[in-house]
């Protein structure tokens, strides 16, 4: 069935306070600028759930009859001038919408009283979250993401299994406030159980909120650990107990240190794993090239001469001005072994 759009040009109406007069004051100025805006949020949430089916359509066409690489969809995302990761999150807010309202949650029409950023808020948040909101939505209510993030709050708050009852009881007594409480569980979920199982003591024997405070900063500490230490192929092999180690930086007051080491030697990881890519890229190009060209093109040859000292297996970059003019030697051997094992690298400066 064909969509035809015919939109009222009266929509495309904004009430705009006129900057060059001084009938408003400074709050009733900036009110008016913020309906304005929801306004345009409004627009961008129904153009995005669109643009984001229309996506959807092009990628399952290239699944069902392309060449499985999904080529034909990138290549349709170039001529249309949009990021490949744009795209993916146009489809997953179509597919949010999909399983708002076709779920039969939400009214399509009741899309008009969400914001863009409230709608995808509301998509993220549990179903029993997404069923007050869209509740209230169906009613004809005005749902904004601060709205979405306070409820969300509060049903984790006094639900989530990992906080202890006397802090979920607290918080339902409002004698701990919500938006302290749910970012403890939600870091406290990044966790194994014998992690959360210490913290749980530690809140029962300290339920106030600088206890929660602190635990919750210990707690996205580990997490960053724990999704570092699992990322990182140069200690798969090894037989290490992060949980103990987390433990021992914790009680030596060492643990921020722990989280960014790992998180460094990630980046170094991937940096390394893109850099032998590059590296071994380069050589192959510079080599075609080479072969084509011959004693007519001197000056080509020149440039693939100088490109040498990076796709070589000893590369000489230059650090510039910020590393003091200076450069980095660095040698790539490549050494059979198992997929563990990143190629072997020596620096010197």
């Amino acid at each position: 069935m064909e969509t035809v759009l015919n939109p009222d040009p009266s929509i495309l109406q904004l009430d705009l306070p006129d900057p060059e007069k001084d009938d408003l004051n400074g709050i009733e100025f900036l009110d008016r600028l913020q309906q304005a805006w929801s306004v345009c949020e409004k627009f961008d949430l129904h153009t995005d759930i669109w643009r984001g089916k229309i996506l959807r359509v092009v990628r399952d066409r290239e699944k069902r009859g392309g060449d499985g690489r999904g080529a034909g969809f990138l290549q349709w995302l170039r001529e249309m001038d949009i990021s490949k990761t744009r795209a993916y999150a146009l489809i997953q807010l179509a597919d949010s919408a999909d399983e708002l309202i076709v779920g039969g949650v939400l009214d399509e029409k009741s899309v008009n009283n969400f914001s863009r950023r409230s709608f995808i808020e509301t998509a993220q948040s549990s179903p029993e979250v997404q069923q007050m909101i869209a509740e209230a939505a169906n009613k004809g209510d005005e749902i904004t993401r601060k709205a979405v993030r306070r409820l969300s709050d509060e049903f984790t708050s006094v639900t989530s299994p990992l906080l202890p009852e006397e802090i979920r009881q607290k918080t339902q007594e409002n004698l701990l406030p919500p938006k302290i409480v749910a970012p403890l569980a939600k870091e406290l979920s990044k966790l194994p159980e014998i992690l959360q199982e210490d913290f749980r003591q530690a809140l029962i024997d300290s339920p106030d909120i600088d206890s929660i405070k602190e635990i919750t900063s210990t707690a996205r500490w580990m997490g960053k650990s724990n999704e570092a230490f699992l990322s990182l192929r140069v200690l798969q092999k090894a037989n290490l107990n992060l949980d103990k180690a987390t433990q021992e930086a914790q009680r030596i007051e060492v643990l921020g240190f722990l989280s960014d080491a790992l998180v460094q030697a990630k980046n170094i990881e991937a940096s390394v794993l893109r850099l032998h890519t590059s590296w071994r890229k380069l050589g192959i190009l510079n080599e075609k090239i080479y072969l084509e060209s011959g004693s007519s093109t001197p000056y080509l040859r020149e440039v693939l001469n100088a490109l040498q000292s990076l796709s070589g297996s000893t590369m000489k970059v230059p650090l510039g001005e910020i590393g003091g003019g200076g450069k980095i030697r660095l040698q790539i051997v490549e050494e059979p072994a198992d997929q563990l094992d990143p190629p072997s690298m020596s620096i010197n400066n």
